[in-house]
């Protein structure tokens, strides 16, 4: 659900790009106030697992395939501010790294996927975190995210000028929507398991924790790595209405990222060269994660 540059118009990713920017510095100052030391660990882990799941993309049928977004997962453990930067920075590091989105689009990729789809996530959740529902609470937030990255997407494309004939929008709905239900069963399974393995982990300091960010740090790798090989290399949602709008020829590239399409110049077999990407990607996004929260950590206790 990355959109790249050259489908959406100028005045929409401009507007987007003002909207976003003071959302992502009221989310970075919200931070300020609720990270401490104890969490930089989490932050981290969790922007490199997001980072390497969202790389990995499963057959959702009709020649399309889809990913985990990974926005209710982060609101439902870090909180939404944290969330919410979290989601900006491997955005931006898709984008400018990897040519994973638009560079120009980006403001538009962070409103809909860090912002609004993280803050979808996390109402659902947040009232149902404290009932029986509890699970029910994960897997609706995950379905609401996607939901809510979907339209708003299909919304942007439509204010740009792009016209959806029925069978497209009609397939992409669909895709959409068994998207959103699979988000939600991943979100559900993933936290689950976690506080299954230790109940309350996401409230104990980070030297309890530990073992169990370690195990979700393992699992991210082998996603970046050797989850490749089993990953569908059909179409998301958003390339196949594209190739059926004609909207694929308006893509343009502004730069050539080090790492576009998520490959590395190496010898070897091609997947080597992509897993050699995805792993430089998995310490990238955990460094950046793991930075900015001590840098807010730092910043409070100044």
């Amino acid at each position: 659900m990355h959109i790249p540059d050259g489908f959406l118009a100028a005045p929409v990713w401009g507007g987007l790009c003002a909207v976003s920017a003071p959302a992502v510095v009221l989310a970075a100052r919200a931070s300020r106030k609720s990270l401490d030391e104890s969490q930089v660990p989490m932050m981290g882990v969790l922007g490199a697992f997001v980072f390497a799941a969202q790389m990995v993309n499963f057959p959702l049928g009709a020649g399309t395939s889809g990913h985990l977004l990974g926005g209710a997962l982060l609101a439902a453990t870090l909180g939404p501010a944290p969330a919410i930067i979290v989601m900006t920075a491997i955005l931006a590091l898709q984008s400018l790294v990897f040519q994973d989105g638009g560079l120009l689009a980006l403001g538009a990729n962070v409103f809909n996927m860090a912002v609004a789809g993280t803050l979808a996530g996390y109402w659902p959740w947040r009232a149902l975190a404290g009932t029986r529902f509890r699970k029910f609470g994960l897997f609706t937030g995950g379905f609401c995210s996607v939901l809510v990255c979907a339209f708003l997407c299909l919304a942007e494309l439509s204010v740009s000028g792009v016209r959806f004939g029925p069978t497209a929008l009609g397939l992409a709905l669909v895709v959409f929507l068994i998207n959103a239900v699979i988000e939600g069963a991943i979100t559900a399974t993933v936290a689950g398991s976690l506080e299954a393995m230790r109940p309350g982990w996401l409230k104990a300091p980070s030297t309890e924790g530990r073992p169990v960010l370690a195990l979700l740090l393992a699992f991210a790798a082998v996603l970046a790595s050797a989850g490749l090989l089993l990953a569908s290399t059909r179409p998301d949602g958003l390339e196949r209405l594209a190739q059926l709008t004609g909207l694929a020829a308006r893509q343009k590239s502004l730069f050539a990222a080090p790492l576009a399409d998520y490959r590395l110049a190496v010898p070897g077999a091609a997947w080597v060269g992509k897993a050699a990407a995805g792993l430089t990607g998995l310490v990238l996004a955990a460094a950046a994660c793991v930075g900015l929260a001590r840098w807010f950590s730092r910043w409070r206790s100044a």
